[in-house]
Formats: structure tokens, C-alpha cells, sequence
């Protein structure tokens, strides 16, 4: 895919940016560039790679994102928070109707 003049000049339109000539030209460049590394991307055949959480832990295992285990470390503290709210009801806030 890649993009001409007047695809840049409309997206800055609908964009409501004033480009000039010479900076329309530029970022149809650069806009292309980045579709042509896009479709090189897409060329590559994946098949049974796994995907990774971060390229680095293919590298650089040690380095990988840890992730903590979801488990609840503060205790519920609904009741206290809501004792100071006008109104609740069920845990919930009650807030007046704004909207009819």
C-alpha cells in the first residue's frame, strides 16, 4: 500500500492541520516508508513462533517482564470508605439524577 499527495492532503484536511507543499511531500515519505516496513513485516512467514511478552526475553531470558501473581493484598475497606457518602445503598453510591 502506499499513499500519494492527495491522500496526505486529505488526511491533513480531515485533520484540520495546514500543511504546506514541501511538508505534505516529507510526510508522504515518511508515510510510505512506514507502509513499506509494514508490508515487509507482513511478508514474513511466523508460522509456529510463539509470541513473546517482550522481544527481549527471546535474547535475554533473565530480562523477560515478571509478573506478579493476582492475588488480593489490601483488605476490604468498602464500609469505611462509604461511611462519609451523603447516600449508598447495596456499596454503591447514590448519586442525584442530573438528567431527566
Amino acid at each position: 500500500m502506499s499513499l500519494t499527495l492527495n491522500d496526505v492532503n486529505r488526511i491533513a484536511k480531515l485533520a484540520k492541520l495546514n500543511v504546506s507543499d514541501s511538508e505534505a511531500a516529507s510526510t508522504l515519505d515518511k508515510l510510505n516508508s512506514i507502509f513499506a516496513l509494514a508490508e515487509q513485516l507482513n511478508a514474513i512467514d511466523t508460522t509456529g513462533v510463539a509470541p513473546l511478552s517482550h522481544p527481549i526475553a527471546a535474547l535475554l531470558p533473565e530480562l523477560a517482564l515478571r509478573l506478579r501473581e493476582d492475588e488480593v493484598t489490601e483488605t476490604n475497606r468498602r464500609d469505611d470508605y462509604q461511611q462519609c457518602a451523603p447516600a449508598t445503598q447495596d456499596g454503591l453510591y447514590l448519586v442525584p439524577k442530573v438528567i431527566e
